[in-house]
């Protein structure tokens, strides 16, 4: 199980990912993942995201499908939604990516929900729906701004064909 204790070496081993070369970076969170339970779901989470920090996103995936099926919760489990998609994303499956996508926002709201429409948008630009893209990227920023927040709702809308509420 991912102690505290454990999970702050984690934190301190992502602090050095720009200091360590990437296969390094690698196998140091394959060490500390083996301190775990094989089937631990926050060191699957870990070990994922250090393949896919690093360049390896096909290798990610894997990991991250074994993290969620372990029971991988709470933040965590909201990341690794955005990071899986983002993986497949640029892996040639970003209609998976969508359906992670949509699942992740019927879970509900948090300060993920931002992240959650960055990889959405980006997705959907891959698959060549420019227009909706930029819907969801307006939609989300739109609470952001001090003013014009139901102006650019509209707009946004308005890129998809839907009337102005």
């Amino acid at each position: 199980m991912a102690t505290e204790e454990w999970q702050a070496r984690c934190a301190a081993l992502w602090d050095r990912l720009d200091d360590v070369d990437r296969d390094d970076f690698v196998q140091a969170m394959k060490d500390l993942a083996a301190e775990c339970d094989p089937g631990d779901p926050v060191a699957l989470f870990e070990v994922g995201g250090a393949h896919d920090s690093t360049g390896y996103t096909e290798a990610a995936v894997g990991y991250y499908e074994r993290a969620v099926a372990a029971g991988l919760s709470g933040v965590r489990r909201r990341r690794v939604s955005i990071q899986m998609a983002s993986s497949l994303r640029e892996t040639g499956d970003p209609e998976r990516a969508l359906a992670i996508l949509a699942e992740e926002r019927g879970r509900g709201s948090d300060e993920y929900d931002g992240a959650v429409a960055m990889c959405e948008a980006l997705t959907l630009a891959k698959l060549g729906r420019d227009r909706e893209g930029l819907a969801v990227a307006l939609i989300a920023l739109a609470p952001t701004l001090p003013r014009y927040q139901r102006s650019t709702v509209n707009y946004a809308r308005a890129l998809i064909g839907e009337a102005p509420r």
